[in-house]
């Protein structure tokens, strides 16, 4: 039985991707998440063998989940569930590390494909994703990412602070002081050459860390 992790929002997705993967005597649901904190906690601590996985999470991004699974469970597969057919989500889903790409109202027969492309270690796209999706992957940018010279804690002040969390609310949710919160903001944008709140939530939206 392949051990994974569950996370989305909604308890009624979760309940029926419990239902469709578990059905197939494959998949051992070993855990449910429902933000993006809880999501990398999980992770960490199970070492799933999958991660099912929506991108519009509470407390931290999709994207930024699968940045930390590849550090912390680097074996951990996993599939993203989601509602954004846009590039940029696909191509840095794609990118940091995801094996397949699924569009919520996908079929279950599609969701079983892609579970068993995904465990052959194939890469799986939903059918109605274009051909630019695997040719934009495969194309590498030339230029480092600037989120790469970021710590940890700064990826996650920096969701926190583009969803317009002020210093003393990033604190509460981190369980850090406020100096310590607004010195990791005061450091991300000294490394990410950002001045403003603007600059700030311009550049998650580029990096789909937030939607417009």
């Amino acid at each position: 039985m392949t051990s994974t992790i569950i996370a989305d929002d909604h308890e009624i997705v979760r309940r029926g991707l419990k239902g469709i993967l578990e059905g197939e005597g494959v998949c051992k649901i070993v855990a449910e998440a429902a933000d993006g904190l809880a999501a990398t906690q999980l992770v960490e601590r199970h070492q799933p063998a999958l991660l099912v996985l929506d991108l519009n999470l509470p407390r931290l991004h999709g994207l930024e989940v699968l940045r930390e699974t590849r550090t912390s469970s680097p074996r951990t597969r996993v599939i993203v569930l989601s509602m954004h057919h846009d590039e940029p989500y696909v191509v840095e889903a794609l990118r940091h590390g995801a094996m397949a790409y699924l569009l919520k109202g996908s079929e279950t027969q599609e969701i079983l494909h892609a579970l068993k492309e995904v465990l052959a270690g194939r890469r799986f796209l939903s059918a109605t994703l274009s051909e630019w999706a695997i040719n934009a992957l495969i194309a590498k940018p030339t230029d480092a990412d600037p989120l790469a010279s970021l710590t940890p804690r700064e990826r996650l002040v920096l969701q926190l602070a583009a969803e317009g969390h002020s210093n003393p609310e990033v604190a509460e949710k981190l369980f850090i002081s406020p100096r310590t919160a607004e010195t990791h903001r005061t450091n991300l944008l000294r490394k990410l050459g950002l001045q403003t709140q603007t600059d700030l939530v311009r550049f998650a939206i580029r990096k789909c860390l937030i939607t417009a």
